[in-house]
């Protein structure tokens, strides 16, 4: 199994196609935003001329008011890349979210299911005193989690303060219990262009999003009247669309603020990849350089003839 994994705009969908074209493979998402149905053009998912060059597996599956959770897409994952393999076909596993790749390299935590009234009552807090205090009584039981999170990532702090409550023991403490054994092992593939070239290609994505018909997307996103916690309606450049067609900002403005996102995203994944993942190889972007790509393609076939199934649990750097 190949993974290409890196920071949004920095080329890695070409790179996993062209992989999968030249090596017989399947290209399969593990990107967070692209599994929705609705977010054809706002999450750059790939298009007509990509899914001609090779197979393309879990784009667009879910709608988007149906949240798909990491065990969720884990299970469809292995059974895609089993699917693959039965085929004789390399299964590339290809995205930007960090936490999809960790589970499928290294396992899920083995929580417990929680009782729906533990989530409710989570919820209930953080709307009543708001993110900034509701990270605060979560760092009161479990101060590793409440660190590593921002106050508006509320889906994250919802779920760390649920398992605290109906399990007593922190969040991060389960994760310190994930499994490692069994799981498949990769070549892992890490884009991780310049970051000048990284933020110039942020900037132009929206503008090209803007030019497939990104503002359409939202209105029809609009019109489903949908919850906005929804994980789905916070995919960049949503937010600040539907804000624009609620009159409340500019065209312009929307664009400036989805840049900024866009680009403040992409330094949070390239730091994340950088410091978490252990790569087998590095690459600067796409490689039009033809010695990189020969040299790529040779380790990848190398790995490739010893069976590419060997099981490897240090693909992740453990947690401090």
């Amino acid at each position: 199994m190949i993974a290409v994994a890196g920071p949004t705009a920095g080329g890695k969908s070409e790179l996993a196609v062209r992989l999968a074209e030249t090596l017989g493979g399947t290209v399969i998402n593990s990107d967070a935003m692209q599994v929705y149905r609705e977010l054809r053009i706002l999450t750059s998912r790939p298009g007509g001329r990509q899914l001609a060059r090779a197979p393309h597996r879990l784009y667009g599956f879910r709608p988007i008011a149906r949240p798909c959770s990491v065990a969720e897409w884990l299970d469809h994952a292995r059974a895609e890349i089993a699917a693959a393999q039965a085929r004789g076909s390399v299964p590339v596993i290809c995205g930007g979210t960090g936490l999809y790749l960790r589970a499928l390299l290294e396992g899920l935590a083995p929580v417990p299911d929680i009782p729906d009234r533990f989530r409710r009552a989570a919820q209930a807090r953080l709307a009543a005193i708001g993110g900034a205090a509701f990270r605060r009584e979560l760092a009161d039981g479990d101060p590793e989690t409440a660190a590593r999170l921002t106050d508006g990532d509320t889906q994250r702090l919802v779920r760390a303060r649920e398992v605290l409550e109906a399990t007593g023991r922190p969040l991060a403490d389960w994760q310190r219990e994930q499994r490692t054994a069994g799981e498949p092992d990769a070549f892992v593939v890490l884009v991780l262009p310049p970051r000048e070239a990284t933020y110039a290609a942020c900037d132009a994505r929206f503008d090209a999003m803007l030019e497939r018909g990104a503002l359409e997307e939202a209105r029809a996103i609009a019109g489903l009247g949908l919850d906005p916690s929804l994980p789905g309606m916070k995919a960049i450049g949503l937010p600040e669309l539907l804000e624009h067609l609620a009159g409340r900002l500019s065209l312009e403005q929307a664009g400036e603020r989805a840049r900024r996102h866009t680009r403040r995203y992409a330094k949070r994944q390239a730091t994340w990849f950088r410091h978490q993942l252990h790569a087998d190889r590095v690459v600067p972007g796409m490689t039009g350089d033809a010695g990189v790509w020969a040299g790529l393609l040779g380790e990848l076939r190398g790995f490739l003839s010893l069976g590419g199934n060997g099981l490897r649990v240090d693909r992740i750097r453990p947690r401090r």
